[in-house]
């Protein structure tokens, strides 16, 4: 991700991974979009920051989904933490996700972050579906 994301790093300030909902979390026990970032933020010393963006409500899962459908329910759903406000002004965030299916939730999260000040969101994502295949990025 470091090698396919470097154009993307070397002007990026935070490293900031999808966030799970509370139960999904618990019943996983880890955020697979939080553990790449840290791997990110090993390799390319920008710092990653789980505690930024946080998911407001549980959305059910986007399986099965149209892009309609899924756009609608990841809508509102996520949340940028107030203490992280002042942080997020004029910020250049590389969002970290594990995959990228038709970009809802991505979308969602980007919105939230720039309506929270932040200058740029990009996306880097370990892998992308296209068309039911799986592309590892």
């Amino acid at each position: 991700m470091n090698k396919a994301a470097s154009d993307l790093i070397k002007d990026t300030d935070i490293l900031i991974p999808v966030p799970l909902s509370r139960r999904r979390l618990w019943l996983r026990r880890f955020n697979q979009a939080a553990f790449l970032a840290d791997a990110l933020s090993a390799e390319s010393g920008v710092r990653a920051n789980p505690m930024i963006l946080s998911r407001n409500r549980a959305t059910r899962s986007q399986v099965g989904l149209t892009l309609s459908q899924r756009r609608k329910n990841v809508s509102g759903a996520f949340g940028v933490n107030k203490r992280a406000l002042e942080t997020m002004q004029g910020a250049n965030i590389l969002l970290v996700d594990d995959v990228i299916t038709t970009g809802a939730t991505v979308d969602a999260c980007a919105y939230t972050l720039k309506k929270a000040g932040a200058a740029r969101v990009d996306v880097v994502a370990l892998a992308r579906v296209t068309d039911n295949d799986l592309a590892i990025i």
